[in-house]
Order: C-alpha cells, then sequence, then structure tokens
C-alpha cells in the first residue's frame, strides 16, 4: 500500500511539473543512393551552380577556430576550450528543418531530447531530463530563462526566430564556475545575430499538417552613426499529437514581436540594446484532486502565456585584450492555467571585468544580481504555494584565471563562484580544467568540478494534494509537502576528452565523464493524520510526504562527435553517447520510485547520423537517423526514426523547402507522464513545407 501511495504521490508531482538495425540498413541504402545521384550530377554541372547558403558551410579547419563565448564569457577558440562544447551553427539548424530550438537540439551528442506531445519537451544533458530540464541552465543572448517556481524552463514561450540564430553553444558538464546554481549537467546558451548582418528584408511562411502555419517577417538597416538595428514579427498554430483516447488536448499556438540594436560609438565602445513580447496558448492535460465531492478528475485546460524581456549589454575594449562588460535585462512572465497561475518579474545585473597580465595570463572576474519578485494565484484547493508572495534574490561574484604553463601547450584554469540565495545561503563553485595542445590539430583536457542546483518553491513551499480514495470510513488524500530546510543538490564532475583535426576532412570531439551526485531530491517519510476539508468540512485522511534529499550515486559515459567532409558537395556529421546511472536511497530513506524513475527516464544509447548533400541547381537533401534506447520507468521503447529536410535556393532570393519528420511509422511515444493512467501521447509523422524570400 504504502509503495502505491508513493507512487502515486509521484506521478502527481510529475503531472504537475509536466527496428534499429533495419532503419540503419535503409539509412545506408539511402544514403548510398542519394550520394551516387548527386555524385553524377555534380560531375556534369558547373561549379556556380551550387547553392548560395552552401557557400555559407565552414571548412573542417575553421570548426576548429569557431570562438565560442559560454565557457568563460569571453571569446576563445574550440579548440582551445577545456570543456565539453558543441555548437549549433544557424546552417546547422536550418538544414535540419528544425521549427523550434528543442528539436534543433536533438542534433547535439549527449543531449537528450524527448518530445511529451505537441507543446512539452524532455530536453536533459547527461540524465536527469524532464519537463522541466531542472540541472541545465538555458540562456538567451546571455539571459537566463530558468523560474525557480519549478526549478527550470518552461519551453513552450522560449521562442525566437529561428533565422536570427547565429548559434547555439552547449555545453556538457557543470558550468556553475561561470554561471552559477543550475548550471548542474550543463549549459545551453542561444545566441542571435547582431543587427550588422540581418540588413534587409526576411519574409517566410510555411505549413503542413502538425505545423499547420507559421510565419515570421524580419526587417534591418542602419540609421544614424553606426546603429544597426532589426524588428521582427512571428507567430505560428500547431495542431494536435496523436491520442489513442481521442482527446486532442494540445493545441499550441503564440505571437511574438522584438527588436535589436547595435551601436558601435567608436572602435572601444559597443551598446546593445534588444527586447521581445509574447502571448499565446499551450494546451495540456492536467489531473486534478477536488474536496468537493471527495474525486479526482483529468482536465483538458489551455494555459494562458504572456510576457516580454528587455536587455541591455554594454562592452569597452581596454589595452592589450582586456574588456569591460555590463549587462542587464528584465524579464516578466505570466502564466494561467487550471492548477494554478504565476506572475513574475526578474531584474538582472552582471559585470565582468576581463584582463590580460603579464606573460598572457587570462583573467577574469565578475559580480551579479538577480531580483525576481513573484505573486501565485490559487485556481485550486489542492495545489499551493506559501507564501503566495516572495521576492527571490541571488548575490554572486565568481573569479577565474587561465595560467599558461609552456607557452601555446599547456594551461591551468581555476576559478570559482560564490553565491548567496534566500533558498539555501551561501554556496561555492569551484572549478579547475588543463588543456594541453600538442599541435594546433589537436587538443586534450581535463576538468574537476563542483556544481549545486538551488533549491527551488517546488522543493520549500509546496502544497499539491492527490486524491487516494472515497472508501468508507473517511476518504483518502495524499499531500506532497515542500521542505523548507530541503539543501542545494551537489555535484562533483569529472572529464576528460580530446579533439583532433585528423586531416582536412575529418574532426573528431570524443568526451568522458564521471559525476557523483549528493542530497538528490526524493521522497521522505510518509506520515498518516487527519485533517478537515475546506466547506462544507469533513474529515479525511491526509497522508504526508514531504521532499527530501534523499539520493545519492553517480553516473558515467562517453560522447563521440565526429565530422567527416567527404567530396566537396557531401558532408556526414554523427554522434554516439552512452550514460549510466547509479542512484540509490541515503542511509534512513525509504524512496521506493525516485531513483528506479530517475535511471530509467534517461536513454542509455543514443546515436545521430545527419548526411548533407550539395546538389547542382541549388537543390540540397539532408537526411538525418536517430536511434534512441528504451526508458523504462517511462514504459517506452527502443525506437530509431528518419527526418529529411529538400531544399530547393532559386534566383538567389527564394527558399523553398520540404521537412519530412518521424519517417519511419505513424506515431512514435518519446516520453511518458500520461496524465493518471491516461496513455501516452505519440508523436505524429509530420510534413511542413516552407517558402523564405530574402532581399
Amino acid at each position: 500500500m504504502e509503495n502505491q501511495i508513493v507512487s502515486a504521490c509521484s506521478n502527481c508531482a510529475r503531472n504537475l511539473v509536466k527496428r534499429s538495425r533495419r532503419a540503419a540498413g535503409i539509412l545506408i541504402l539511402l544514403l548510398s543512393v542519394n550520394g551516387a545521384m548527386g555524385y553524377a550530377r555534380a560531375q556534369s554541372a558547373p561549379a556556380s551552380q551550387a547553392p548560395a547558403e552552401s557557400l555559407k558551410a565552414m571548412s573542417l579547419a575553421q570548426l576548429g577556430n569557431v570562438e565560442v563565448t559560454t565557457v568563460s564569457k569571453e571569446p576563445e577558440k574550440l579548440m582551445r576550450t577545456p570543456a565539453a562544447i558543441y555548437v549549433l551553427t544557424q546552417e546547422d539548424i536550418r538544414r535540419s528543418g528544425a521549427t523550434t530550438i528543442p528539436e534543433a537540439l536533438r542534433l547535439v551528442p549527449g543531449v537528450e531530447v524527448a518530445r511529451i506531445d505537441s507543446d512539452s519537451w524532455v530536453v536533459g544533458i547527461r540524465g536527469f531530463g524532464g519537463a522541466f530540464s531542472r540541472s541545465v541552465l538555458v540562456l538567451i543572448d546571455g539571459r537566463s530563462v530558468y523560474t525557480p517556481l519549478f526549478e527550470g524552463v518552461y519551453w513552450d514561450v522560449q521562442n525566437v526566430m529561428l533565422q536570427d540564430v547565429d548559434r547555439i553553444e552547449v555545453i556538457r558538464g557543470p558550468g556553475g564556475t561561470i554561471w552559477g546554481s543550475n548550471a548542474v549537467n550543463g549549459v545551453i546558451n542561444i545566441i542571435t545575430k547582431s543587427a550588422a548582418d540581418t540588413h534587409g528584408t526576411l519574409a517566410t511562411v510555411g505549413g503542413g499538417n502538425i505545423d499547420q502555419g507559421t510565419g515570421a517577417l524580419r526587417f534591418g538597416g542602419t540609421f544614424g552613426k553606426n546603429v544597426d538595428y532589426r524588428v521582427y514579427g512571428m507567430g505560428f498554430v500547431r495542431g494536435q499529437e496523436f491520442h489513442t483516447n481521442g482527446d486532442p488536448f494540445d493545441e499550441w499556438r503564440l505571437g511574438q514581436l522584438g527588436f535589436r540594436s547595435d551601436w558601435k560609438p567608436d572602435n572601444g565602445n559597443s551598446i546593445t540594446v534588444q527586447g521581445d513580447v509574447y502571448s499565446g496558448e499551450s494546451g495540456s492535460e492536467t489531473n486534478i484532486a477536488f474536496f468537493s465531492p471527495p474525486s479526482q478528475a483529468n482536465v483538458d485546460s489551455t494555459s494562458l502565456v504572456s510576457g516580454g524581456n528587455l536587455l541591455a549589454h554594454w562592452k569597452r575594449l581596454l589595452n592589450n585584450g582586456s574588456d569591460l562588460q555590463l549587462r542587464a535585462y528584465f524579464d516578466r512572465t505570466n502564466r494561467q492555467d487550471a492548477q494554478f497561475g504565476e506572475t513574475r518579474d526578474t531584474f538582472d545585473l552582471d559585470f565582468i571585468h576581463h584582463l590580460i597580465l603579464p606573460k598572457n595570463e587570462d583573467f577574469i572576474w565578475g559580480l551579479g544580481m538577480t531580483l525576481s519578485p513573484s505573486n501565485f494565484l490559487q485556481t485550486q484547493a489542492t495545489v499551493n504555494f506559501l507564501p503566495h508572495q516572495q521576492t527571490d534574490s541571488v548575490y554572486s561574484g565568481f573569479i577565474q584565471d587561465e595560467i599558461p604553463i609552456l607557452e601555446n601547450r599547456v594551461s591551468l584554469t581555476v576559478g570559482t563562484k560564490i553565491q548567496h540565495n534566500n533558498f539555501s545561503g551561501l554556496d561555492f563553485e569551484p572549478s579547475g580544467r588543463v588543456l594541453w595542445t600538442p599541435s594546433d590539430h589537436q587538443s586534450f583536457w581535463a576538468a574537476v568540478t563542483r556544481a549545486v542546483r538551488t533549491p527551488s518553491r517546488l522543493d520549500q513551499d509546496l502544497a499539491l494534494t492527490g486524491f487516494v480514495s472515497a472508501a468508507p470510513p473517511f476518504p483518502v488524500f495524499l499531500e506532497i509537502q515542500g521542505d523548507p530546510t530541503f539543501k542545494p543538490e551537489q555535484l562533483l564532475g569529472y572529464e576528460g576528452g580530446y579533439r583532433t583535426q585528423v586531416n582536412s576532412h575529418l574532426f573528431v570531439d570524443i568526451a568522458s565523464f564521471f559525476n557523483n551526485y549528493n542530497d538528490l531530491q526524493s521522497l521522505g517519510a510518509v506520515s498518516l493524520g487527519f485533517a478537515q476539508s475546506p466547506p462544507p468540512s469533513y474529515t479525511y485522511v491526509l497522508v504526508s510526504v514531504p521532499w527530501a534529499n534523499g539520493l545519492e550515486g553517480n553516473t558515467d559515459g562517453v560522447e563521440i562527435n565526429p565530422n567527416w567532409k567527404a567530396t566537396s558537395w557531401w558532408e556526414l556529421k554523427g554522434s554516439y553517447s552512452y550514460l549510466q546511472m547509479h542512484l540509490k536511497d541515503k542511509p534512513g530513506i525509504t524512496d521506493a520510485t525516485t531513483a528506479s524513475s530517475d535511471v530509467g527516464s534517461s536513454p542509455r544509447h543514443e546515436a545521430v547520423i545527419q548526411s548533407l548533400f550539395d546538389l547542382p541547381k541549388g537543390f540540397e537533401i539532408d537526411p538525418t537517423y536517430r536511434y534512441v534506447s528504451a526508458l523504462p520507468a517511462q514504459v517506452v521503447r527502443q525506437y530509431s526514426t528518419m527526418d529529411a529536410h529538400v531544399g530547393w535556393h532559386f534566383a538567389e532570393q527564394f527558399e523553398l523547402s520540404v521537412t519530412g519528420e518521424n519517417l519511419f511509422r505513424p506515431y512514435q511515444v518519446e516520453y511518458g507522464l500520461g496524465v493518471n493512467g491516461a496513455p501516452n501521447v505519440g508523436i505524429k509523422r509530420a510534413i511542413y513545407a516552407q517558402f523564405t524570400w530574402k532581399h
């Protein structure tokens, strides 16, 4: 009985937080046929007929020299970065055919992405994926989109105009030394283009059987002296996925407007101001308990979402490559659905001072402050956060020093983040990283890092009540209770990696890790008592289960990412990720479900093969094969599937593309969270066409 109660409790919380060999053979056959056709046509066509977009593709020599900023908040070459980092470029996103950020992230090794329904995803890095990505910090141009209410990210409102994304930098592994708490398993930084790179007009319109209607319009230019700008508007309507019970609850629509302006008053200063506003509706199905009469029901609801943000960033270049940076932003989110409502404002200020010291020592330090007042609106008696009004705060400072040991060959990077928050007080997140570059075309790196996940209101302030039974003499209800003493989850991570440009045609990136976790979220000891319901009052049995820091354990794995430029018109990209998780209850904890649920909700094996063909007459064909192993805790079997993007560039200004998703079967289940016995949602085979005009 106790196990059933705890299992039901766990389901309530998750609701709130809301064949391969044969397929590989098909893929190989498709690649062979396409390759032969492409080669024959390429041999007979002049080089000038290649699509203009293909000229933007990087050579493999350029790949290692790509500058990334997420690891240290300062530009550094990917080959010389002592961290497991992957860069999704604008070209990668476009040729994937993805219409959302989570869909594009499927290409990144070590990142697990599963679609729950039309507007909900699980996104995780190296395990612990969930509907709110609690162990991953997500940034848009350095602006955090983390919500302290549900310890994570509302993915349905993190929308950007994909044509304006310059790149997405993904760190696999802890990034707390630079970015602070909640960058435990990784950082996803979505970086948009400078306004100087988006002059002119771009219009796009598309539709299909699931992405039923999409459209975007952007205009950019320059005015005054050294001021570039762009303004844009976008919107979409997305239909429901496959529901075996015939309940199409997950329609999704959203509209968004935004702008960006970049000003360089002189050679030493640059100022960026940008902002967005949005409004939309996200469909969902929720299990809600009722006191009168004692019961529960699966309720279809529409979340009304709206919000906006404004960000300003100033950078001043100093002597010898040093610089100062100041970033400030305001973010407002509003959300109202059948279970609750919340309004949250976030004010953030960050200062960074980067110094190049004698002997090329690279030193950086900074200070930060975040204030986030919120108002919780209780709409159901069985869902509550107390107090309803609260201001969350974070005050932080960090230092990091890159010390050359052997010039241009060996360096040591050490640093720490010191942070104070209103949930758990003071935390330290130190790290040490070593980089060895025996040649310009290969590098070895290793790192040891401590990171923490700050408790959220879900951990400390939640009161969530679920209905168990109406059997006489008393109804039985179950309540998950927040623990005001809930401590930060802790990670001590060990990583290592190797990158090499084998030759002008082959680039390989390998990373391995061992993570040791402590004080992970679990369910605490069950207690029984009697309570009085709201009017009309009656006595009921209350089964109480608090959150607890009750799990410990480790994960380990490896990620392999080769990139092969077979010919001037054919490129193969691939990745393989292996993850092994070992979690157990800490002494004194008897949680029967959480450890097995966490372990069984992340795939042990993931593989991706993407083939990019540049054909004559402006055509391109880009099939992508994906394999994901089973998720036992979610009752999801292993699956393999293929997406394919076909594009045609003509008259230099026009592009027509058709994308097919999940082509191997009519639908596939990628994750659970079926509400209280409702079947999991099937993600449909989808076809989507898009027309783009640039001028």
